[in-house]
């Protein structure tokens, strides 16, 4: 996994509550068993018609929207535990994603697969997709050393909580796995004894 600091960036506003994992990516898209390849189709059905051709007002579709930082409405990622939905939103280039609540389910696979998802009071949320409306090339700072989120323009920002162990994941780009690797020689060492 890439290691996560600092993210500056635009962001790309998804102003709708209630974004369950079939709607990130649907079903029939999971027939991969890889990470790769997921995010030509999040959310596929808003942003292409039945003949497969853009939807030009999907916000994923519109120019003036880019960025790594994905603002949602509440209730973000709910809906089947499908671990997809994190690998889509990684792929598609998105390296946050900015709700009032998560799903439990989405939150703890986003974190496991290098997407930190932030979660921001719905006031604070709401100044985002304002400070959006009004500048769509706006920027936004997200430390996750020092776990906030800024609005650049105002200087406005919000503090998020994360698991201590998570973020020293996401900070040196480990999963799990490289985790307990980086571990090695302690756990050797613990074994001698």
């Amino acid at each position: 996994m890439q290691a996560f600091t600092t993210i500056k960036s635009t962001a790309i506003p998804l102003p709708i509550e209630d974004v369950d994992t079939d709607q990130i990516i649907p079903a029939r898209f999971l027939k991969a068993t890889t990470r790769e390849g997921f995010g030509e189709n999040l959310f596929r059905d808003w942003r292409f018609d039945r003949e497969g051709q853009p939807r030009e007002d999907f916000v994923l579709n519109n120019p003036t929207y880019r960025g790594e930082i994905l603002v949602a409405g509440k209730n973000f990622g709910c809906g089947s535990s499908r671990e997809h939905a994190a690998w889509a939103i990684g792929d598609y280039g998105l390296r946050v994603v900015v709700s009032s609540f998560f799903a439990d389910i989405f939150r703890g696979n986003a974190l496991n697969n290098g997407l930190l998802p932030v979660v921001v009071s719905a006031e604070f949320l709401d100044q985002i997709f304002q400070a959006i409306e009004k500048d769509p090339g706006a920027t936004f700072t997200v430390s996750l050393e020092e776990q906030y989120l800024q609005i650049d323009a105002s200087g406005a920002r919000d503090t998020f909580d994360i698991d201590p162990y998570k973020k020293n994941c996401l900070m040196k780009g480990y999963d799990d796995i490289d985790f307990l690797l980086s571990q090695r020689a302690e756990i050797e060492a613990y074994e001698k004894v």
